[in-house]
């Protein structure tokens, strides 16, 4: 990797270490955590640099707070899991820049961790400061930056602030950014991705990037309706499926790039089709010229393109997961993406597969399959990801590159 990380730092006894972690973990009304995986993927980082004598003091963004404070969006509220997570004391701060902050930070000891409120209660972070950057780590004697999932945007903690202090990866964001260029970058070929999601709209970049990229590219959910049509299955039309006319022809320039640069894609075989939207609603399986003009809806692929997929997972070394099949949320309709997630899974234990997967959708529907462990890697990070995986490169991680 052409990245610093903290193996590049010298001794960091006594030093004041700032971390830049993504605590934005769920809360319910009673502002309780009701997810602490972003908790848990920052702790080894934290008590990394704790055992090798470092002051830490955490930083993050949490909610939708607009530039201005709120009780909703305060850090706060994590404070109790923070510190059952690292089994270390928790030091609150209700401030991240300023006077308060200075004095927590000349008072802190060695085994204590500071956290400090919201970076977003500030208009300064999101728009990228400069000025609120150097105030931010104005303490610290280096910056550790350890948030993959936010590394898509120019934030003054993500950017300015690195570029003012010895700035390296944490083990978090170092663990997402080796697993994308072993699967993307340099990967062991064949080279699969897996590609799901309701609109051909909203994963343009991606799919004009993959095609050009992998082997065999898996459409599926609803994107998938648009590229069978562009295909000439006349039966999917817009009463009975999330086709979008509009992209009929886009979908057809994707194909065109695909057979171009020797990318096959896979497209459904057969679909599942259920009467109403919604879980157990009557259904039936159908080969693509079956498939009713209206009054049934296309919930998920059927058995024949499981195993078509399954087939075609069988012959490679590599696979990039973002997007369910079907309509994951409701039983029996995540079928597909749970068999083919098993088998991933199956290949991924046996040492045949290396498997990454990412998205909000995709890390749900994975732990759904109750295979979410069982690849080589899942990636926390939504946008990131995607971006990633779109052939952007992220601002985040760019600040972090060797000079």
């Amino acid at each position: 990797m052409n990245y610093k990380t903290i193996d590049d730092l010298d001794d960091l006894t006594g030093k004041v270490v700032f971390v830049r972690a993504d605590l934005n973990v769920p809360i319910n009304e009673e502002f309780k955590v009701t997810n602490t995986a972003r908790i848990d993927r920052t702790v080894p980082t934290i008590k990394e640099l704790m055992e090798k004598g470092a002051k830490v003091v955490v930083i993050s963004h949490f909610g939708r707070p607009e530039g201005k404070g709120d009780i909703k969006n305060s850090l706060r509220h994590i404070v109790g899991d923070l510190q059952k997570a690292l089994g270390k004391r928790v030091v609150f701060v209700d401030d991240c820049i300023g006077e308060k902050v200075s004095a927590a930070v000349a008072q802190m000891s060695q085994d204590e961790v500071l956290l400090l409120e919201n970076l977003r209660f500030y208009d300064e972070e999101k728009k990228g400061n400069e000025e609120f950057a150097k105030e931010l780590v104005k303490p610290a004697d280096i910056y550790v930056s350890d948030a993959f999932s936010t590394a898509h945007r120019a934030h003054a903690s993500m950017v300015a602030a690195a570029k003012e202090k010895t700035s390296v990866m944490g083990r978090l964001m170092e663990e997402e950014v080796k697993a994308l260029e072993k699967a993307l970058a340099n990967p062991v070929r064949p080279l699969m991705a897996v590609v799901g999601g309701s609109k051909v709209s909203t994963k343009l970049d991606l799919l004009n990037n993959l095609v050009k990229k992998v082997d065999k590219l898996v459409i599926s959910g609803g994107m998938a309706h648009t590229f069978m049509k562009a295909n000439g299955i006349n039966t999917v039309n817009e009463a009975n499926s999330l086709v979008q006319p509009d992209m009929i022809e886009t979908a057809k320039e994707i194909m065109n790039i695909a057979k171009t640069n020797n990318c096959e894609i896979i497209l459904p075989e057969d679909i599942v089709i259920a009467k109403e939207f919604k879980p157990n609603a009557e259904h039936k399986t159908v080969s693509l010229d079956e498939i009713p003009a209206e009054g049934w809806s296309l919930l998920d692929v059927g058995e024949k393109t499981i195993a078509a997929i399954n087939a075609k997972l069988d012959e490679c070394k590599t696979v990039v997961w973002n997007g369910p099949l079907g309509v994951f949320e409701m039983k029996p309709f995540d079928n597909a993406t749970n068999k083919v997630a098993e088998h991933v899974a199956e290949l991924t234990t046996a040492g045949h597969l290396m498997s990454v997967a990412g998205g909000g959708d995709t890390v749900s529907a994975l732990e759904n399959a109750g295979v979410a462990d069982k690849f080589s890697y899942i990636s926390t990070a939504g946008g990131a990801f995607l971006e990633w995986l779109e052939g952007k490169e992220l601002p985040g991680v760019a600040v972090l590159k060797r000079a």
